[in-house]
C-alpha cells in the first residue's frame, strides 16, 4: 500500500514497508506516531505526545485499544477473544476498548465480526485513520480518524460511516467506549428550572425491557445520573438519555475520562431520542455516545465526532455537591 504524503508542500509516496516495518513513523512535530505490538496484536500504531498516549490496532477493527498517560493505567478495557457473541454472521468479539457501529441496534447486523485486519492511514503529523472494509452483509464502511493534540490529553475522533451498497439505508453512528472496570459513568442531568418557570419537559430517559431503576448500582442525583460496576452483579442495566449537555464522564479510582459530543438541536436520535448511553454487566461498562438518524444514499456518508479528555489525581464522591465542586470545572475546562 502507498498513501499520497504532503510535507512542506511537496508530494512523496511512503512505501508499505516503511509503514509496517519501521518502529517510528512520524517525522517531526510533537506528537510520535509508532508501529508497536500490544494487546497480543503485531500491528498496533501508538500516538504519543509525552503526557499521554493513544493506541489503535490495526489486526481488528477498527478498534481503539489504549488511552492512558504515559505509565498510567488504560482507562480502556482490555478484554481479549474469550467472550464471544454468535451469529448467523460469525463470532463477534466484544475485544474491549473503543469501536464504532451504527444503530439502532439488532442481531445479527450490528454484530458482524470484525476480527479481521483493516487499512491505517497517517493523515498529518498527529493522526491516523482507520479504514475496515465494507461490511459485506450491510455495505457499510466503518472509518475512525484518530488525531492526537499537541499538548495536553485531548484526543479528537471522528467517526465516519460511508454507504457503499445500492439502496439507501437509514441509521446513525454510534461510538461506544469499552472502559476498565471498577468505575462509575457519570452523565448530567439538565439544568433544574423551577415548575413555574418551566411547564414543559426537559429531555426523553430511556429504559430498555432489562433496566431496573431499583438495582443497586444506579445513583439518580439532582444533577447527574450515576451507574457503577458490580463485579457481584452479573446481569445487565441501560438507560439512555438525550444528553444536550454534551459531555459525559467516567471515574475510576482517581482517574476521570471525559467525552465531549455535540448535541444537534431539532435532529432525530435513534433509541426514542438518545445520543448518550451507558451499559453494565458485571464489571463491563460501555459508555456510548450517537449522532443523529440520518437516510444515507448510495454512496453517502455521516460523521459523528467524540472529544476525550484524562484527568488523574481526581477525588470526587457521588453526590451533587462533590461532583459540582470537582467535576463541573474539569468539563467546563475540557476544550
Amino acid at each position: 500500500m502507498e498513501k499520497k504524503m504532503r510535507i512542506g508542500g511537496m508530494i512523496f509516496l511512503l512505501a508499505a514497508a516503511a509503514i509496517l516495518a519501521n518502529t517510528n513513523i512520524s517525522e517531526g512535530g510533537k506528537v510520535k506516531i509508532d508501529k508497536i505490538a500490544y494487546f497480543n496484536q503485531p500491528n498496533c500504531y501508538r500516538l504519543s505526545n509525552g503526557t499521554v498516549e493513544v493506541i489503535a490496532t490495526s489486526d481488528i477493527g477498527p478498534r481503539v485499544i489504549a488511552y492512558r498517560f504515559i505509565g498510567g493505567e488504560n482507562i480502556l478495557a482490555e478484554l481479549g477473544q474469550g467472550a464471544v457473541v454468535k451469529t448467523d454472521l460469525g463470532d463477534w468479539h466484544p475485544w474491549g476498548g473503543h469501536r464504532l457501529w451504527h444503530a439502532p441496534e439488532s442481531i445479527p447486523r450490528s454484530y458482524v465480526p470484525d476480527n479481521a485486519p483493516i487499512e491505517v492511514e497517517k493523515v498529518g503529523s498527529n493522526a491516523i485513520r482507520l479504514i475496515q472494509p465494507v461490511e459485506a452483509p450491510t455495505g457499510i464502511r466503518k472509518e475512525i480518524l484518530l488525531k492526537l493534540a499537541d499538548e495536553g490529553t485531548k484526543v479528537t475522533l471522528i467517526h465516519k460511516l460511508t454507504n457503499e451498497g445500492i439502496w439507501p439505508v437509514e441509521l446513525a453512528p454510534w461510538a461506544l467506549s469499552i472502559v476498565a472496570g471498577g468505575g462509575t459513568t457519570i452523565i448530567p442531568q439538565e439544568p433544574f428550572i423551577p415548575h413555574e418557570k418551566e411547564l414543559l419537559p426537559a429531555r426523553p430517559m430511556v429504559l430498555w425491557h432489562y433496566t431496573d431503576l431499583s438495582d443497586s448500582r444506579w445513583r439518580f442525583l439532582k444533577k447527574y445520573i450515576c451507574l457503577r460496576t458490580d463485579e457481584n452483579l452479573r446481569y445487565p442495566q441501560k438507560i439512555g438519555v438525550l444528553n444536550k449537555q454534551g459531555w459525559a464522564a467516567y471515574l475510576r479510582k482517581e482517574l476521570l475520562f471525559v467525552k465531549k459530543f455535540p448535541f444537534v438541536e431539532g435532529a432525530t436520535y435513534p433509541d426514542m431520542g438518545c445520543n448518550c448511553e451507558t451499559y453494565t454487566d458485571g464489571t463491563f461498562m460501555e459508555v456510548e455516545t450517537l449522532g443523529p438518524m440520518v437516510r444515507l444514499n448510495p454512496g453517502a456518508s455521516t460523521e459523528h465526532i467524540e472529544e476525550w479528555f484524562l484527568f488523574d489525581g481526581i477525588k470526587a464522591e457521588l453526590t451533587d455537591a462533590s461532583l459540582d465542586e470537582v467535576l463541573k470545572p474539569i468539563v467546563e475546562k475540557c476544550k
